[in-house]
């Protein structure tokens, strides 16, 4: 008997062709609820719309409006995997450059493939990501996945212990991917209220208009829709945990409403004037920095006060020397048992390898690193070809010509002076970032738009370029 709709697991596509998004609708319709965009704005809109985020995404690279650069593509990762980090995303792209595989892979999508490829392919890919994303979600408790013994896991296993037993609500900070929620976790199940219920409730994956009731709950007739009353995340965690990730993403008028539950306990249902208690404990947690977002005004001071009554930072991978290779068997342990198989190892030079990665996905890339290595070499030593194909790691480009003197150094200084003298409000820091943006635009026009091979053009390694284009364009948002 065919399952109901609600039943079936959630599937994105996100594809600008008509032919491929109505075949791939056509050839997973049947086993999963699928939901089509042509664009990375489309897919905003449409998860604003869901009442849950997909399970599994299909995500072209070259998208509108740049759809011969994987620009797009890779800021749809980013967002999606901020949106729902428990996301198994599969990047399906004809922009097949390897360096682009493997950056996609870094933040965060478990696998690549290229155009075109057999539906069967795809169907054995989604099918395992699913059965992965179960067993993660049913190990997750305790210290599950906080592992290693080193300074820096070491301090971080000592606050958790330190914080856990306090009714006092902590805000945990770190890099995406660094495991946030795993920390949040462990907090919840090593404090009295271990038996209580766990909620999470990721700022950034719903609607800004449907946070409030979310949180809050509603009354009956309160919008379009209420057609009964509904408890919210403070009602329904009682004397439990409620974990918000993403903090720094909540509208400005829900923070003073979260501020007032965590001074006096106390909130309203929309659509009523009745004060509700609520004795839940906040776990809050951000990648952002909230200390600049309070001194830019986009987050209010005495809501971060409140919430970082104490503060964890999850140490990113790089930092965490040896214990890179204690999550390595960790997660090949892990994997290998979900798959019947023996757990993959590293030879000597793939060990030199891995613990010389910084791993700009920290342990989200690491992770899937794992499970690709476990899916196409199980059981097996794994050699340091093999390794370098599942990491976003190439040479390091030749350092690149500087102007140290001559003619044209001269010319540019005179032309530095002229301008200073004609122009009042001059402000440095601007100028370098105008100059900046235009290097790296020509880069990218002069490659095609091809991320390895303009960083090798302006003398900087693929992940710097990509975060200071993405620092770039926050900064371009912020000035408008």
């Amino acid at each position: 008997m065919e399952s109901r709709a609600s039943d079936k697991p959630s599937l994105l596509i996100v594809d600008d062709d008509p032919l491929i998004t109505d075949t791939l609708h056509f050839v997973f319709g049947k086993d999963y609820n699928v939901h089509v965009a042509e664009s990375r704005h489309q897919v905003k809109s449409l998860l604003r719309q869901l009442d849950s985020p997909p399970e599994l995404a299909l995500v072209d690279l070259g998208l509108p409006p740049t759809p011969h650069r994987p620009d797009e593509g890779f800021r749809l990762i980013r967002e999606l995997l901020a949106h729902s980090p428990e996301m198994k995303i599969v990047v399906l792209s004809g922009q097949n450059d390897e360096a682009n595989a493997r950056y996609a892979r870094t933040l965060g999508a478990i696998e690549f493939v290229a155009k075109p490829c057999e539906p069967e392919l795809l169907k054995n890919l989604l099918a395992g990501a699913r059965r992965f994303a179960a067993v993660e979600h049913q190990a997750m408790g305790g210290d599950a996945g906080i592992v290693g013994s080193g300074a820096a896991i070491g301090k971080l296993r000592e606050q958790i212990g330190q914080y856990a037993r306090s009714p006092f609500p902590v805000l945990i900070e770190g890099e995406s991917g660094s495991g946030k929620e795993l920390v949040a976790n462990s907090l919840h199940q090593r404090s009295p209220r271990a038996g209580k219920p766990f909620l999470a409730l990721n700022c950034a994956a719903i609607s800004p208009t449907l946070v409030e009731p979310t949180l809050f709950g509603y009354s009956k007739g309160a919008f379009t829709g209420a057609v009964s009353a509904h408890s919210g995340y403070f009602e329904d965690a009682r004397e439990g945990t409620l974990f918000l990730d993403e903090i720094g993403e909540l509208p400005p008028e829900l923070q003073a409403k979260l501020l007032r539950v965590l001074e006096n306990g106390e909130f309203q249902r929309v659509g009523e004037t009745q004060s509700r208690r609520s004795t839940a404990r906040v776990i809050a947690a951000t990648n952002r920095d909230l200390r600049r977002e309070v001194r830019q005004g986009r987050f209010r001071p005495d809501l971060y006060h409140r919430l970082s009554v104490f503060t964890i930072q999850v140490p990113p991978l790089r930092e965490v020397g040896e214990d890179k290779l204690g999550l390595l068997e960790h997660y090949a342990r892990f994997y290998a048992e979900q798959s019947g198989a023996r757990p993959i190892t590293l030879d000597a030079s793939a060990k030199r390898i891995w613990m010389d990665y910084a791993f700009p996905g920290n342990v989200r890339e690491l992770r899937n690193i794992v499970i690709r290595l476990t899916t196409k070499h199980p059981g097996a030593q794994v050699n340091a070809d093999q390794l370098l194909a599942e990491l976003d790691w190439e040479d390091a480009p030749a350092a690149p010509a500087t102007l140290t003197s001559g003619p044209d150094l001269k010319a540019s200084v005179e032309a530095a002076r002229r301008h200073l003298q004609t122009h009042k409000g001059f402000n440095l820091d601007a100028a370098l970032r105008e100059l900046e943006r235009s290097y790296v635009e020509a880069a990218l026009e002069i490659t095609h738009g091809n991320l390895s091979q303009a960083a090798r053009l302006l003398g900087i390694h693929r992940t710097t370029l990509y975060s200071r284009m993405q620092a770039n364009e926050q900064t371009a948002q912020e000035d408008k």
